[in-house]
């Protein structure tokens, strides 16, 4: 009888244990995600920087906790934090946070010491305060391990193996201890390169994440190609945790492409355009205008045509607009009625061919000539350069003539 009880036991406990770990998948294609640093906002900031990427398919966020942050006002932190988890999870939208930040890491923390004063009790208070709540995808232990002047300025090459090896001691030990306080949630550690997963973590985590920023789609493609590899010695599935960079040679719309291809989940790096990585990362600005509709599109899984034998050129003239406005253009620069009549005729030429530029994509898209006239168009009259709005639309006529091929009206 006592042996039965103890099968019967065991088989409630397997099914627990089969019932915690319900939240790993096996496929994590279905994410489209945005790395999100303006997560300890206000909530009516937050609701609206989210909903931006809610219209173009966003399902979940990454996010990075600060352990120094955390240390100033532990309570404040982790409760920011959890409201955070709580406002995305309404709108539909998980969250991977990170524990620890290669990219900011102090080597203090990677000593044993520092793990039994201070470490392990950050991580269990972290995970013990959001101990059922939804909406956490996964625990990322650490982002980007190895991006650090601790390891990456050494002075010697026995100096770099021991800081490397000190690194991972912490990537592991710090895998073993989330997995052991939480039994619900799956770990990954966010590797910078596919190069290195198998050394990071790869036979502890239970999803396999890297990183991208390469440089062109050959050497992209070679990153992937060790990545899928390791995902599929270890029988385990595989996301690209964060990528896309317009300063590195690594354009949002070839790295996310690539995610596509092999049919896999990723995150972009970032939601918002703001901060000091504005000029190179970012999807879209604090009042939800865009930098550049490639980005977007290119993470609803849309490509342009770089075919030669399909690609339909650009034809503004073809219905005879390019003369029509270079003639409304010419007769606004030879009035010479009062001046705010004229501003206003110069104006008005003047968008008629941006928009025949900017549709037809003859202009550089980062410098768009109608942001210029509608700055003219909220400035005091008494404030107008009329020199140089008139040599502006003198320009743009010159362009139009110059991408049209027209030498005279």
């Amino acid at each position: 009888m006592r042996h039965i009880a103890f099968i019967f036991n065991l088989l409630i406990f397997a099914f627990l244990s089969i019932q915690v770990n319900a939240q790993l998948l096996n496929d994590y294609s279905h994410i489209r995600g945005n790395h999100y640093f303006g997560w300890h906002q206000d909530e009516q900031t937050i609701c609206r920087e989210l909903g931006y990427g809610k219209q173009i398919g966003m399902n979940s966020t990454r996010i990075c906790l600060y352990y120094s942050r955390y240390k100033a006002n532990p309570e404040q932190y982790l409760t920011t934090f959890r409201n955070y988890v709580r406002i995305a999870n309404r709108m539909g939208i998980s969250v991977m946070p990170i524990l620890w930040d290669g990219c900011s890491l102090n080597p203090e923390i990677l000593k044993p010491s520092f793990w039994e004063s201070e470490g392990d009790a950050y991580v269990k208070n972290v995970i013990e305060f959001m101990k059922g709540e939804e909406g956490i995808i996964c625990w990322d232990v650490m982002n980007e391990p190895t991006c650090n002047p601790y390891h990456d300025k050494c002075t010697s090459e026995e100096e770099h193996l021991a800081h490397r090896a000190e690194i991972f001691r912490h990537v592991r030990h710090y895998c073993e201890l989330v997995k052991k306080l939480d039994k619900k949630n799956p770990i990954t550690v966010g590797v910078q390169f596919s190069a290195n997963l198998e050394e990071a973590s790869a036979d502890l985590v239970d999803i396999i994440t890297f990183h991208d920023y390469k440089q062109s789609d050959s050497r992209i493609e070679a990153a992937w190609q060790i990545a899928l590899s390791v995902a599929k010695k270890y029988g385990k599935p595989l996301m690209n945790s964060e990528t896309g960079c317009i300063g590195r040679g690594n354009p949002y719309e070839l790295a996310i492409g690539k995610c596509y291809e092999h049919n896999c989940g990723f995150y972009a790096f970032e939601l918002m355009i703001r901060g000091g990585f504005a000029p190179i990362h970012g999807f879209f600005y604090p009042d939800g205008t865009i930098r550049d509709p490639s980005i977007i599109t290119s993470f609803m899984g849309m490509q342009r045509n770089r075919d030669l034998n399909t690609m339909v050129k650009e034809n503004p003239n073809l219905e005879h607009h390019v003369e029509l406005a270079l003639a409304e253009a010419e007769a606004a620069l030879a009035m010479e009625t009062k001046r705010a009549k004229n501003v206003r005729e110069i104006l008005e030429a003047a968008e008629y061919c941006a928009n025949l530029l900017e549709g037809a994509q003859m202009v550089a898209m980062w410098d768009l000539p109608t942001a210029h006239i509608n700055a003219w168009r909220n400035m005091p009259e008494n404030e107008l350069d009329m020199w140089e709005i008139r040599a502006f639309l003198y320009d743009l006529m010159t362009k139009l003539k110059a991408s049209c091929h027209i030498l005279t009206l």
